[in-house]
């Protein structure tokens, strides 16, 4: 089993303009879920609850540094209609690593400042269709 540094992770992302994006310098935080619905299927009788898978949906949520240039990147796409693609490596983009690519719309953009502290970004996006899992 090989475990990796979450230093190494690598978010991609469209600008409005349609161009992929590496981001990944400006961030701290990336997570993504990816849950499934669930049905529930009890009829009479059953002494446990039985269920049946549904749909997939998935989202990301990603958090870090603000910067002009990310912030040229992002928020002109904030309810744009036009879906953007991203590409997220969990451990890196070297040939043959895992690669989670998909199309998703930017749901939130929050800039946040506080005295004595660096301006941070938040950015909230929702999955639109089926996630493709591959490798660099």
């Amino acid at each position: 089993m090989a475990f990796v540094h979450g230093k190494s992770a690598v978010f991609k992302l469209d600008d409005s303009g349609g161009t992929l994006r590496d981001i990944s310098a400006y961030l701290e935080q990336i997570g993504f879920p990816q849950p499934v619905e669930v049905a529930e299927t009890t009829t009479f009788g059953k002494s446990a609850k039985t269920y049946i898978t549904g749909l997939k949906d998935s989202s990301v949520s990603l958090s870090g540094k603000w910067d002009s240039t990310l912030d040229g990147y992002v928020a002109p796409t904030l309810g744009q209609a036009a879906t953007l693609s991203f590409e997220y490596g969990p451990a890196g983009s070297t040939g043959g690593l895992i690669k989670y690519s998909g199309e998703c719309i930017v749901t939130s953009f929050e800039v946040s400042a506080g005295v004595g502290d660096v301006v941070s970004v938040s950015i909230d996006l929702q999955v639109t269709d089926a996630v493709t899992r591959g490798t660099w």
